[in-house]
C-alpha cells in the first residue's frame, strides 16, 4: 500500500484555445475541471497502475464537496482533516497555435489553528494502522499555516516505521527532511539548484547549461547521496535527467514528444517510478517506467493521468 501526502489541494481548470490574443477577450468551448495538486496526480496515476493507495490532505471551505466528488469520480481513496481553508484553483491555458501550456496558480489560504495537530494524528492512525503500508510519497508545497516541522516529522515517523520514503518537495521542507534519510528525493533541477547551488540561478532561471553546471550539480549530488544515504533524481522537463545512487551518477536521455498538456508529468513520473520500485526493480528501470508514465501523461488534456 502507498500513502501519498500533499498539503496544498487544488481544483484545476484547463482551457484549450486554438489561439490566444493577449489583451483581448478569448473564448473557448473546450474546457474541463479536475481535482489536482501534485499529491492527487500521483495518487491518480498509482491508482491507474492498479496500486492500492490512500491520499491524505487538508480540506476546508464550500468547495470541499466538489473536491471530494471529483475524487470519487476518479476512484481515489482520500482521507482529510478539517482546515477551514478554501481550496485553491489553478488554471491551465493550452494554446494550440504555438503548442504552449501556461499555468496560473492561486496561492493557498492559511489553514486554521489546530489543522497540523489533526493532520499528524490522522497520519499516525494510517501509519500504525495499515499493516500493508510500504511507501510514503510526499509531494508539493504546504499551505500557509503549517509549521516547518510538519513534513520532516512525517518523514521521521515513516522512516522509524520502516517505510520507503519518496519526496518531491523543495526548499526548507527538503533541507529539514534530509536528516532523516529519505530513500529518494525528486525535485526538478531548478528547484534543486535554487536550494543547493543558487549561484547557478539568474533572473529566476538556470543559467545557460554547460559542462560546468553539470559538474557542479554532480559534485553536490554525490556528496548528498553519501551524506544522507538517499538516491536523487533531478528532472528538467524535456532535457536529460540527472540521477545518482550511492557513488554512481548518471544521465538519462528523455525522448522528445509533442505534449498536449505537460501539467502533472512530473507527478506521473513519481508514481510510475515508485510503483516499479515496489516490484523490486532496480533504480534505472524504475526511472525508465517513470519516464514512460510522464510521457503518457503529456498526451492527455487531463492532468495527472496515463489512461
Amino acid at each position: 500500500m502507498f500513502l501519498t501526502v500533499c498539503l496544498n489541494p487544488t481544483i484545476q481548470k484547463t482551457l484549450r484555445f486554438s489561439s490566444v490574443i493577449p489583451g483581448t477577450v478569448n473564448r473557448t468551448g473546450i474546457h474541463r475541471l479536475d481535482v489536482s495538486g501534485k499529491g492527487i496526480n500521483v495518487t491518480r496515476v498509482l491508482t491507474q497502475l492498479g496500486k492500492k493507495v490512500l491520499h491524505l490532505t487538508q480540506l476546508g471551505g464550500d468547495l470541499r464537496p466538489l473536491f471530494l466528488s471529483l475524487c470519487k469520480q476518479d476512484g481515489l481513496n482520500v482521507e482529510w482533516v478539517e482546515s477551514d481553508s478554501q481550496i485553491r484553483f489553478c488554471y491551465t491555458i493550452i494554446n494550440e497555435s504555438d503548442g504552449s501550456v501556461t499555468e496560473y496558480v492561486e496561492e493557498s489560504e492559511a489553514v486554521d489553528e489546530g489543522t497540523e495537530e489533526r493532520l499528524l494524528k490522522e497520519f499516525d492512525s494510517v501509519l500504525y494502522g495499515a499493516a500493508d503500508l510500504k511507501f510514503l510519497i510526499i509531494s508539493g508545497t504546504k499551505a500557509a499555516g503549517f509549521s516547518d516541522a510538519v513534513i520532516p516529522t512525517m518523514v521521521k515517523k515513516a522512516k522509524e516505521k520502516g517505510l520507503k520514503v519518496i519526496l518531491d518537495i523543495k526548499g526548507n521542507d527538503l533541507i529539514e527532511s534530509l536528516k532523516y534519510q529519505p530513500d529518494v528525493i525528486k525535485p526538478n533541477l531548478f528547484e534543486f539548484a535554487s536550494v543547493f547551488a543558487p549561484e547557478l540561478i539568474k533572473d529566476n532561471d538556470l543559467i545557460n547549461e554547460n559542462i560546468n553546471i553539470k559538474e557542479r550539480i554532480k559534485s553536490i549530488v554525490l556528496e548528498m547521496t553519501h551524506k544522507n544515504k538517499c538516491c536523487i533524481i533531478l528532472t528538467n522537463g524535456s532535457k536529460k535527467i540527472y540521477a545518482a545512487k550511492e557513488d554512481n551518477f548518471f544521465e538519462v536521455d528523455v525522448q522528445p514528444i509533442r505534449a498536449v498538456n505537460s501539467i502533472g508529468c512530473g507527478d506521473a513520473f513519481t508514481a510510475g517510478f515508485t510503483a516499479t520500485l515496489e516490484t523490486g526493480a532496480n533504480f534505472k528501470n524504475a526511472i525508465e517506467e517513470g519516464m514512460r508514465c510522464g510521457s503518457l501523461n503529456a498526451s492527455f488534456e487531463k492532468p495527472g493521468v496515463i489512461s
